[in-house]
């Protein structure tokens, strides 16, 4: 072979080796396929504490607890759910917001190796009585007939999370337990109510200033500004009247208000 071919064969060659395609998702190098590293999905905004999603705690929190005394055991046993689902996370209750003008109060701080999660909970019940649960347990719910401030209450929890949630680490969650199913239906009156504005039955978009009664009491008002889908989802359901338990979340992004949080080592 002529010393002009051997130079010729070598460049092809040296291209063939240098040449890398993609078909349908993976690389074929010198005609051999393989499939490269899946990337991690970037964390979403939606979890607890970057670590466990809704879905996965409330699954786990139902099959012990589907029913609760009060909303301080409900805290309780979300609690002790998102350490069973993501051991890696640490939970504290009531923890101290130190704002410029009063001390306030959040319901549980969750936190994870790389983000934290700040949780409100709302635990409104009407009246029901059973036994249910793992062990089995009494219960005697009282009934709370006043939707309107159960609204006004969850709203007002939104409105504090977003407050809240100053870091770009931290999300929050705003979480309703509740069998009282005047919150997840519509209105049925033809006529307005003063809270129509803070309906926040399924589907419903909630975004910008709340006014209460038309803004005849401002300190009811609430401002949002983030924009809100509202999706109920089915938590249990149990025997008896009013024994139909549902669940509300929102989560709340990360804002630029300025609260001081207790220091973490």
């Amino acid at each position: 072979m002529s010393a002009s071919a051997s130079s010729d064969v070598a460049e092809v060659l040296s291209t063939v080796v240098d040449c890398q395609l993609t078909w349908a998702g993976r690389t074929v190098f010198n005609g051999v396929m393989a499939t490269p590293m899946s990337t991690p999905p970037p964390p979403t905004l939606e979890t607890i504490a970057g670590s466990a999603t809704l879905d996965e705690v409330l699954e786990c929190l139902r099959a012990r607890r589907p029913v609760f005394h009060s909303e301080a055991d409900l805290q309780h046993s979300f609690a002790l759910a998102v350490g069973e689902v993501a051991p890696e996370v640490r939970c504290r209750l009531e923890i101290p917001v130190r704002g410029s003008n009063a001390s306030e109060y959040l319901d549980l701080l969750c936190l994870g190796p790389a983000s934290r999660t700040a949780i409100e909970f709302k635990y409104v019940t009407r009246q029901w009585s059973g036994t249910t649960g793992t062990p089995p347990e009494e219960y005697a719910l009282r009934g709370h007939n006043a939707p309107d401030i159960a609204r006004r209450d969850f709203l007002r929890d939104v409105a504090r999370l977003e407050r809240f949630c100053d870091r770009e680490d931290q999300n929050g969650l705003a979480l309703l337990i509740t069998n009282e199913a005047a919150l997840w239906r519509p209105r049925q009156r033809r006529m307005p109510t003063r809270d129509e504005e803070f309906r926040i039955h399924h589907g419903r978009e909630l975004s910008g200033t709340l006014l209460w009664a038309g803004g005849s009491f401002p300190d009811n008002t609430r401002m949002l500004r983030g924009a809100y889908t509202l999706a109920w989802r089915q938590y249990t359901q149990l025997g008896g009247s009013s024994g139909e338990f549902r669940c509300l979340a929102v989560f709340i992004t990360p804002s630029a208000a300025q609260p001081q949080w207790p220091h973490e080592t």
